[in-house]
Protein backbone atom coordinates (compact mmCIF):
# COMPACT_ATOMS: atom_id res chain seq x y z
CA UNK A 1 0.00 0.00 0.00
CA UNK A 2 1.25 3.46 -0.88
CA UNK A 3 0.37 6.62 1.03
CA UNK A 4 1.26 8.85 -1.89
CA UNK A 5 -0.39 10.15 -5.02
CA UNK A 6 0.23 8.12 -8.16
CA UNK A 7 2.27 10.96 -9.63
CA UNK A 8 4.60 10.93 -6.63
CA UNK A 9 5.04 7.14 -6.72
CA UNK A 10 5.90 7.24 -10.42
CA UNK A 11 8.20 10.26 -10.49
CA UNK A 12 11.97 10.39 -9.98
CA UNK A 13 13.03 12.90 -7.37
CA UNK A 14 15.59 15.61 -8.09
CA UNK A 15 19.12 14.48 -7.18
CA UNK A 16 21.27 17.39 -5.99
CA UNK A 17 25.02 17.45 -6.44
CA UNK A 18 27.13 15.86 -3.73
CA UNK A 19 27.55 18.01 -0.62
CA UNK A 20 30.42 16.91 1.63
CA UNK A 21 30.37 18.01 5.25
CA UNK A 22 31.85 21.47 5.94
CA UNK A 23 35.56 21.24 6.59
CA UNK A 24 36.02 18.14 4.45
CA UNK A 25 39.27 18.49 2.44
CA UNK A 26 37.54 18.48 -0.94
CA UNK A 27 38.09 20.59 -4.06
CA UNK A 28 34.42 21.16 -4.72
CA UNK A 29 33.66 22.02 -8.35
CA UNK A 30 30.30 20.28 -8.80
CA UNK A 31 27.40 22.52 -7.71
CA UNK A 32 28.27 25.93 -9.20
CA UNK A 33 28.81 27.72 -5.91
CA UNK A 34 30.78 30.96 -6.02
CA UNK A 35 34.34 30.34 -4.75
CA UNK A 36 34.49 33.76 -3.07
CA UNK A 37 32.84 34.81 0.21
CA UNK A 38 29.64 36.88 0.38
CA UNK A 39 29.71 40.65 0.54
CA UNK A 40 31.25 42.02 3.75
CA UNK A 41 28.13 44.17 4.03
CA UNK A 42 25.98 41.02 4.06
CA UNK A 43 28.16 39.44 6.75
CA UNK A 44 27.96 42.61 8.85
CA UNK A 45 24.16 42.69 8.49
CA UNK A 46 24.08 39.15 9.85
CA UNK A 47 26.27 40.11 12.82
CA UNK A 48 24.07 43.09 13.64
CA UNK A 49 20.81 41.11 13.54
CA UNK A 50 18.45 42.09 16.36
CA UNK A 51 16.84 39.18 18.19
CA UNK A 52 13.50 40.96 17.91
CA UNK A 53 13.51 40.10 14.21
CA UNK A 54 13.54 36.42 15.16
CA UNK A 55 10.71 36.69 17.67
CA UNK A 56 8.26 38.19 15.18
CA UNK A 57 6.90 36.84 11.91
CA UNK A 58 8.78 38.24 8.92
CA UNK A 59 7.39 40.55 6.26
CA UNK A 60 5.40 38.16 4.01
CA UNK A 61 6.52 40.03 0.88
CA UNK A 62 10.14 40.82 1.93
CA UNK A 63 9.59 44.47 1.00
CA UNK A 64 13.01 45.62 2.20
CA UNK A 65 14.63 43.17 -0.17
CA UNK A 66 12.29 44.24 -2.98
CA UNK A 67 13.43 47.84 -2.45
CA UNK A 68 17.06 46.70 -2.69
CA UNK A 69 16.28 44.91 -5.98
CA UNK A 70 14.54 48.04 -7.23
CA UNK A 71 17.59 50.18 -6.47
CA UNK A 72 20.05 47.71 -8.01
CA UNK A 73 18.14 46.80 -11.18
CA UNK A 74 15.99 49.88 -11.75
CA UNK A 75 12.65 48.05 -11.63
CA UNK A 76 9.58 49.02 -9.55
CA UNK A 77 9.59 47.24 -6.16
CA UNK A 78 6.06 45.93 -6.76
CA UNK A 79 7.35 44.08 -9.84
CA UNK A 80 9.35 41.70 -7.58
CA UNK A 81 8.35 38.38 -6.02
CA UNK A 82 10.77 36.81 -3.54
CA UNK A 83 11.25 33.08 -3.01
CA UNK A 84 13.06 30.66 -0.73
CA UNK A 85 15.62 30.19 -3.49
CA UNK A 86 14.59 30.67 -7.11
CA UNK A 87 13.55 26.99 -7.03
CA UNK A 88 10.58 27.94 -4.87
CA UNK A 89 9.40 30.42 -7.49
CA UNK A 90 9.71 27.70 -10.15
CA UNK A 91 7.49 25.54 -7.95
CA UNK A 92 4.97 28.35 -7.45
CA UNK A 93 4.85 29.01 -11.20
CA UNK A 94 4.09 25.39 -12.06
CA UNK A 95 1.49 25.06 -9.30
CA UNK A 96 -0.18 28.27 -10.47
CA UNK A 97 -0.10 27.73 -14.24
CA UNK A 98 0.38 24.08 -15.24
CA UNK A 99 -2.04 21.19 -14.92
CA UNK A 100 -2.75 17.80 -16.50
CA UNK A 101 -2.25 17.25 -20.20
CA UNK A 102 -3.52 20.56 -21.55
CA UNK A 103 -1.64 23.13 -19.50
CA UNK A 104 1.84 21.88 -20.40
CA UNK A 105 5.35 22.70 -19.25
CA UNK A 106 7.71 23.29 -22.20
CA UNK A 107 11.47 23.76 -22.35
CA UNK A 108 14.45 23.01 -24.61
CA UNK A 109 16.83 20.18 -23.68
CA UNK A 110 19.33 19.69 -22.17
CA UNK A 111 18.59 22.14 -19.36
CA UNK A 112 17.91 22.36 -15.62
CA UNK A 113 16.34 19.01 -14.70
CA UNK A 114 14.24 20.47 -11.87
CA UNK A 115 11.73 21.75 -14.46
CA UNK A 116 10.81 18.16 -15.24
CA UNK A 117 10.74 17.13 -11.58
CA UNK A 118 8.37 19.94 -10.59
CA UNK A 119 6.07 19.20 -13.53
CA UNK A 120 5.93 15.53 -12.49
CA UNK A 121 4.95 16.56 -8.96
CA UNK A 122 1.98 18.62 -10.17
CA UNK A 123 1.44 16.50 -12.33
CA UNK A 124 1.53 18.30 -15.66
CA UNK A 125 2.46 17.13 -19.15
CA UNK A 126 5.94 18.04 -20.35
CA UNK A 127 7.19 18.83 -23.85
CA UNK A 128 10.97 18.67 -24.19
CA UNK A 129 12.28 20.26 -27.38
CA UNK A 130 15.86 19.22 -28.27
CA UNK A 131 18.42 21.95 -28.77
CA UNK A 132 20.28 21.65 -32.08
CA UNK A 133 24.03 21.07 -31.93
CA UNK A 134 24.76 24.82 -32.08
CA UNK A 135 22.32 25.49 -29.19
CA UNK A 136 20.33 27.99 -31.25
CA UNK A 137 16.87 28.50 -29.74
CA UNK A 138 14.23 26.29 -31.48
CA UNK A 139 11.64 29.09 -31.40
CA UNK A 140 9.10 27.53 -33.77
CA UNK A 141 8.98 24.15 -32.01
CA UNK A 142 8.77 25.75 -28.57
CA UNK A 143 5.92 28.04 -29.58
CA UNK A 144 4.02 25.26 -31.35
CA UNK A 145 4.12 23.18 -28.15
CA UNK A 146 1.65 25.70 -26.67
CA UNK A 147 2.91 25.51 -23.10
CA UNK A 148 1.15 27.07 -20.17
CA UNK A 149 4.73 27.77 -19.10
CA UNK A 150 7.84 27.83 -21.27
CA UNK A 151 11.15 27.78 -19.41
CA UNK A 152 14.34 29.09 -20.98
CA UNK A 153 17.49 29.04 -18.86
CA UNK A 154 19.91 31.72 -20.05
CA UNK A 155 22.73 31.15 -19.35
CA UNK A 156 21.71 27.53 -19.65
CA UNK A 157 22.89 24.69 -17.47
CA UNK A 158 24.74 22.51 -18.25
CA UNK A 159 25.80 24.07 -21.57
CA UNK A 160 26.61 27.58 -20.31
CA UNK A 161 25.29 29.28 -23.46
CA UNK A 162 23.06 32.37 -23.47
CA UNK A 163 20.03 32.98 -25.67
CA UNK A 164 20.01 36.15 -27.75
CA UNK A 165 17.59 38.82 -26.58
CA UNK A 166 15.95 39.04 -30.02
CA UNK A 167 15.26 35.29 -29.97
CA UNK A 168 13.66 35.56 -26.55
CA UNK A 169 11.60 38.51 -27.77
CA UNK A 170 10.35 36.48 -30.75
CA UNK A 171 9.47 33.60 -28.45
CA UNK A 172 7.61 35.90 -26.04
CA UNK A 173 5.51 37.13 -28.95
CA UNK A 174 4.61 33.59 -30.02
CA UNK A 175 4.10 31.54 -26.83
CA UNK A 176 0.54 31.05 -25.65
CA UNK A 177 1.38 31.12 -21.92
CA UNK A 178 4.02 32.45 -19.56
CA UNK A 179 7.65 32.72 -20.67
CA UNK A 180 10.08 32.30 -17.78
CA UNK A 181 13.69 33.30 -18.45
CA UNK A 182 15.75 31.65 -15.73
CA UNK A 183 18.81 33.84 -15.20
CA UNK A 184 20.41 32.03 -12.28
CA UNK A 185 23.86 32.57 -13.83
CA UNK A 186 23.34 36.02 -15.34
CA UNK A 187 25.93 37.69 -13.09
CA UNK A 188 28.65 35.94 -15.12
CA UNK A 189 27.09 36.76 -18.51
CA UNK A 190 27.27 39.71 -20.89
CA UNK A 191 23.53 40.21 -21.43
CA UNK A 192 20.13 39.85 -19.73
CA UNK A 193 16.49 39.44 -20.73
CA UNK A 194 15.33 41.97 -18.15
CA UNK A 195 14.19 44.52 -20.80
CA UNK A 196 11.50 42.05 -21.92
CA UNK A 197 9.62 42.37 -18.64
CA UNK A 198 8.47 45.90 -19.46
CA UNK A 199 7.58 44.87 -23.03
CA UNK A 200 5.47 41.77 -22.26
CA UNK A 201 2.99 41.00 -19.49
CA UNK A 202 3.63 37.25 -19.89
CA UNK A 203 7.40 37.33 -19.21
CA UNK A 204 9.02 36.65 -15.84
CA UNK A 205 12.78 36.92 -15.35
CA UNK A 206 14.10 34.75 -12.54
CA UNK A 207 17.23 35.50 -10.49
CA UNK A 208 19.02 33.97 -7.49
CA UNK A 209 21.49 35.07 -4.84
CA UNK A 210 23.07 31.60 -4.77
CA UNK A 211 25.58 32.15 -7.58
CA UNK A 212 26.77 35.71 -8.17
CA UNK A 213 26.19 36.81 -4.57
CA UNK A 214 27.80 33.75 -2.91
CA UNK A 215 24.69 33.07 -0.82
CA UNK A 216 23.70 29.53 -1.80
CA UNK A 217 23.29 28.68 1.89
CA UNK A 218 20.84 31.55 2.44
CA UNK A 219 18.23 30.22 -0.04
CA UNK A 220 16.95 33.37 -1.66
CA UNK A 221 15.81 34.12 -5.17
CA UNK A 222 13.43 36.50 -6.87
CA UNK A 223 11.35 36.97 -9.98
CA UNK A 224 10.63 40.17 -11.88
CA UNK A 225 7.39 40.56 -13.82
CA UNK A 226 4.50 42.94 -14.27
CA UNK A 227 2.10 43.07 -11.29
CA UNK A 228 -0.72 41.50 -13.30
CA UNK A 229 1.35 38.30 -13.57
CA UNK A 230 2.65 38.39 -10.00
CA UNK A 231 -0.88 38.73 -8.63
CA UNK A 232 -1.68 35.08 -9.33
CA UNK A 233 1.68 33.89 -7.97
CA UNK A 234 1.18 35.70 -4.66
CA UNK A 235 -1.95 33.59 -4.15
CA UNK A 236 0.13 30.41 -4.28
CA UNK A 237 3.30 31.23 -2.36
CA UNK A 238 3.55 30.35 1.34
CA UNK A 239 2.49 33.17 3.66
CA UNK A 240 5.90 33.66 5.29
CA UNK A 241 8.20 32.03 2.79
CA UNK A 242 11.17 34.36 3.37
CA UNK A 243 12.61 34.53 6.88
CA UNK A 244 13.79 37.74 8.49
CA UNK A 245 17.48 36.77 8.31
CA UNK A 246 17.33 36.16 4.56
CA UNK A 247 15.50 39.43 3.96
CA UNK A 248 18.06 41.51 5.88
CA UNK A 249 21.20 39.74 4.63
CA UNK A 250 19.89 39.47 1.07
CA UNK A 251 19.08 43.17 0.93
CA UNK A 252 22.59 44.05 2.12
CA UNK A 253 24.15 41.81 -0.52
CA UNK A 254 21.93 43.23 -3.26
CA UNK A 255 22.99 46.76 -2.34
CA UNK A 256 26.69 45.86 -2.66
CA UNK A 257 26.76 45.51 -6.44
CA UNK A 258 30.38 46.64 -6.64
CA UNK A 259 31.57 43.67 -4.58
CA UNK A 260 29.41 41.18 -6.48
CA UNK A 261 30.63 42.50 -9.81
CA UNK A 262 34.28 42.35 -8.72
CA UNK A 263 33.92 38.69 -7.72
CA UNK A 264 32.11 37.92 -10.98
CA UNK A 265 35.00 39.43 -12.96
CA UNK A 266 37.46 37.17 -11.14
CA UNK A 267 35.29 34.15 -11.95
CA UNK A 268 35.12 35.15 -15.62
CA UNK A 269 38.90 35.54 -15.83
CA UNK A 270 39.37 32.12 -14.21
CA UNK A 271 36.78 30.64 -16.57
CA UNK A 272 38.79 31.82 -19.58
CA UNK A 273 42.02 30.36 -18.17
CA UNK A 274 40.43 27.03 -17.23
CA UNK A 275 38.90 26.76 -20.70
CA UNK A 276 42.33 27.29 -22.27
CA UNK A 277 43.97 24.76 -19.96
CA UNK A 278 41.32 22.11 -20.65
CA UNK A 279 41.65 22.60 -24.39
CA UNK A 280 45.41 22.11 -24.11
CA UNK A 281 44.65 18.71 -22.56
CA UNK A 282 42.51 17.76 -25.55
CA UNK A 283 39.09 18.59 -24.07
CA UNK A 284 36.34 20.11 -26.19
CA UNK A 285 34.88 22.99 -24.17
CA UNK A 286 31.72 24.89 -25.02
CA UNK A 287 31.87 28.68 -24.74
CA UNK A 288 30.28 29.54 -21.40
CA UNK A 289 28.75 32.65 -19.89
CA UNK A 290 28.10 30.97 -16.56
CA UNK A 291 30.35 30.06 -13.62
CA UNK A 292 31.00 26.60 -15.04
CA UNK A 293 32.08 24.95 -18.27
CA UNK A 294 30.79 21.85 -20.04
CA UNK A 295 33.79 19.85 -21.21
CA UNK A 296 34.15 16.69 -23.29
CA UNK A 297 37.34 14.74 -22.49
CA UNK A 298 39.55 13.48 -25.31
CA UNK A 299 38.41 10.16 -26.75
CA UNK A 300 40.26 7.20 -25.26
CA UNK A 301 39.37 3.51 -24.79
CA UNK A 302 40.81 3.71 -21.26
CA UNK A 303 39.28 7.00 -20.11
CA UNK A 304 35.75 8.33 -20.53
CA UNK A 305 33.83 11.10 -18.73
CA UNK A 306 32.35 8.83 -16.07
CA UNK A 307 35.71 7.23 -15.33
CA UNK A 308 37.33 10.65 -15.03
CA UNK A 309 34.56 11.81 -12.68
CA UNK A 310 35.11 8.79 -10.43
CA UNK A 311 38.91 9.07 -10.56
CA UNK A 312 38.78 12.76 -9.66
CA UNK A 313 36.39 12.00 -6.80
CA UNK A 314 38.86 9.42 -5.49
CA UNK A 315 41.45 12.21 -5.43
CA UNK A 316 39.15 14.55 -3.49
CA UNK A 317 37.97 16.62 -6.48
CA UNK A 318 34.24 16.79 -7.19
CA UNK A 319 32.88 17.70 -10.62
CA UNK A 320 29.38 16.97 -11.99
CA UNK A 321 28.62 14.01 -14.23
CA UNK A 322 25.17 13.55 -15.78
CA UNK A 323 24.42 10.01 -16.90
CA UNK A 324 21.78 10.99 -19.43
CA UNK A 325 21.53 11.11 -23.24
CA UNK A 326 23.67 13.82 -24.80
CA UNK A 327 25.68 14.39 -21.63
CA UNK A 328 27.17 10.98 -20.81
CA UNK A 329 30.47 11.91 -22.47
CA UNK A 330 30.80 15.29 -20.72
CA UNK A 331 31.72 16.82 -17.37
CA UNK A 332 30.31 20.03 -15.94
CA UNK A 333 33.04 21.81 -14.01
CA UNK A 334 32.36 24.73 -11.67
CA UNK A 335 34.85 27.59 -11.84
CA UNK A 336 36.81 27.64 -8.60
CA UNK A 337 39.63 29.84 -7.44
CA UNK A 338 42.75 29.77 -9.61
CA UNK A 339 44.35 27.46 -7.04
CA UNK A 340 41.39 25.04 -7.14
CA UNK A 341 41.35 25.08 -10.92
CA UNK A 342 45.08 24.33 -11.01
CA UNK A 343 44.56 21.39 -8.64
CA UNK A 344 42.00 20.03 -11.10
CA UNK A 345 44.28 20.51 -14.11
CA UNK A 346 47.20 18.78 -12.41
CA UNK A 347 44.97 15.82 -11.50
CA UNK A 348 43.69 15.60 -15.08
CA UNK A 349 47.23 15.67 -16.48
CA UNK A 350 48.10 12.72 -14.26
CA UNK A 351 44.93 10.79 -15.07
CA UNK A 352 45.11 11.33 -18.83
CA UNK A 353 48.66 9.98 -18.96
Amino acid sequence: MSYFRTAVDEMTGYIPGEQPKPGTPITKLNTNENPYPPSPQAIEALRQLDGEWLRRYPDPFAKEFCRAVSEALNVPPDWVIVGNGSDEILNVLIRACAEGGDRKVVYPMPTYVLYQTLAAMQPAAVVEVPYPEDFSLPIKALAEAKGAITFIASPNSPSGHTVALDDLRKLAQQVSGVLVVDEAYVDFAESSALPLVSEFDNVLVLRTLSKGYSLAGLRMGFGIAQPSLLKGLFKIKDSYNIDAIATIVGAAAMRDQAYKNACAEKVKASRAQLTTDLKHLGFTVLDSQANFVLATPPTSPQTNAEQLYLALKARGILVRYFKQPGLEDKLRITIGTDEQNQTLIEALISLLK
